[in-house]
């Protein structure tokens, strides 16, 4: 497991399809950013010229702009046995200055010519090479050293550094070929930031350890989708808003809807995919798109597998090497698979993060006495043990009238309501009921909004009366991050 890539090594490994000779495999592509592309070959070498630059750092930076640079940069950290800190070009100074105070990178990586912000300073600095060559020194390395260091969003507080060893990315990498059928033969396509583990670590580390292609569009577009597609990537990668785009555009757009057909594998995560958009994808292409659950602290730990159902609204079963449970706020385990019974599940595997960098405290109150993970992501297991998220305990579990209720069928329903192109729902105090149902409508036709009694109705008879929005609010927009998931906190607070 110490070897992230075996087809970068001289040999190839257990990974290599049968027959496949060493130099076949140095010739394949193994990246590609635009009209910019390396090899297997060309990508050992410049990786192995950043590998022998960085060994013997403790903690590496990388400016993880979409680029070739930073992926020949990780790759090459990782090469050398060193733990990288994908740093986003996004970031503003005040939250840059503390992951820069809290990692103590050795040195930062970028792509040549790129300014960096001045909180910088005198930082050392590195501009990647993508046409040089180099060999990577061979350091020993054990499956529990650090591989990445990922910073969380900060939501309740400073962002803090989920330090994810070798075999975590090693684990959920394999588990997920096993989940999905990823081979060698598989040509991904995304345009994901490379400095969450979705982009990075699924979307650039999960080709190169299948030895087999990724094409980064650089920005999302969906020509770029049908594009690719339509010319031998076999899987797609986005974010709910990605898909949203594509159903929006696929009425009007046959080529893309044909390009969509011809994948093997289209996968949505880092929030969950409304069902309407589901179903318009479905009905538009024949293919169905797959979701699966994970976190920046636990790589992935359930997914849809490419033999199962691709079941609208839920993120499949636990992967291989994954245990999972859902606990009642006093910790006792729920048994029942009903679809009813909600939980904040707990997981525990080879897949976790070791700790949060210089947070003791906060590591040991991330898990329990027995070793498990406390996500905060609240859901429930269906008889066949599908798993369906229903919000995040902290702004997505409602307690109302004895009932507890989750945001997100709430959402689901509310979308599919015609006059409503993006909802979101949180919990507010109420005298009476403890907590009341707030619905947040960006309406399709801003000058003819549904109304509140219009839209209780439409949830109370999709899902039952007690789970209605009491209060509705219309926004022009609702605050998402980088990954396009609601911003709730900014909602309330606001």
């Amino acid at each position: 497991m110490s070897s992230l890539f075996p087809a970068l090594a001289d040999r190839p490994g257990e990974h290599s399809e049968t027959g496949v000779s060493p130099d076949q495999v140095q010739g394949r592509v193994a990246l590609r950013f635009g009209e910019r592309s390396l090899s297997y070959g060309e990508l050992a070498g410049a990786a192995g010229a950043v590998a022998a630059r960085v060994r013997g750092a403790r903690r590496v930076a990388v400016w993880a702009t979409p680029e070739l640079e930073t992926a020949v940069a990780v790759t090459g950290v990782l090469l050398a046995g060193v733990a990288a800190v994908p740093l986003n070009p996004k970031s503003g100074e005040k939250e840059l200055a503390h992951v820069l105070a809290d990692s103590t990178p050795d040195l930062v990586l970028t792509a040549p010519g790129t300014e960096l912000p001045p909180v910088f300073g005198a930082s050392e600095r590195l501009d990647v090479d993508a046409s040089a060559t180099g060999t990577a020194p061979d350091t020993p390395v054990s499956d529990g050293d650090p591989a990445l260091v990922v910073y969380t969003s900060g939501t309740t507080g400073p962002p803090k550094g989920a330090v994810l060893p070798r075999r975590a990315l090693a684990t959920t990498l394999d588990a997920l070929a096993d989940a999905w059928q990823w081979t060698s033969r598989d040509v991904l396509v995304h345009g994901l930031p490379l400095f969450h583990v979705h982009g990075l670590v699924l979307g650039v580390l999960g080709p190169l350890r299948r030895g087999g292609a990724v094409r980064h569009l650089g920005r999302f577009s969906t020509e770029g989708v049908a594009r690719e597609l339509n010319t031998g990537a076999t899987m797609l990668f986005g974010v709910p808003t990605m898909y949203h785009r594509i159903a929006e555009a696929l009425p009007d757009d046959p080529e893309l809807a044909e390009a969509l057909g011809r994948a093997r594998l289209l996968v949505s995560g880092s929030a969950a995919l409304p069902v309407h958009d589901h179903e318009r994808i479905a009905a538009a292409t024949g293919r169905r798109v797959v979701e699966r659950y994970g976190m920046t602290e636990t790589l992935m730990n359930t997914a849809v597998r490419a033999d199962g159902e691709a079941r609208a609204g839920t993120v499949g079963v636990p992967l291989p090497g994954v245990e999972l449970r859902l606990v009642e706020e006093d910790g006792t385990e729920i048994a029942a698979l009903d679809g009813e019974s909600v939980g904040e599940i707990q997981v525990r595997g080879a897949n976790l993060f070791t700790e949060y960098l210089n947070r003791p405290d906060a590591t040991a109150a991330a898990f329990t006495a027995d070793g498990w993970f406390r996500t905060g992501d609240m859901a429930v297991r269906e008889a066949d043990g599908y798993v369906r998220i229903v919000g995040r305990k902290a702004t997505d579990l409602i307690k109302s009238g004895g009932y507890k209720i989750g945001a997100g069928e709430i959402e689901n329903a509310l979308l599919e309501h015609p006059g409503v192109r993006e909802a979101a729902v949180t919990g507010e105090p109420d005298p009476d009921l403890g907590e009341r149902i707030v619905a947040w409508i960006v309406p399709a036709d801003p000058e003819q909004p549904p109304s509140a009694e219009e839209l209780a109705g439409h949830v109370a008879r999709r899902l039952a009366p007690h789970k209605r929005p009491r209060v509705v609010r219309y926004r022009d927009s609702l605050p998402r991050n980088d990954m396009g998931k609601i911003m709730k906190r900014a909602l309330t607070d606001a």
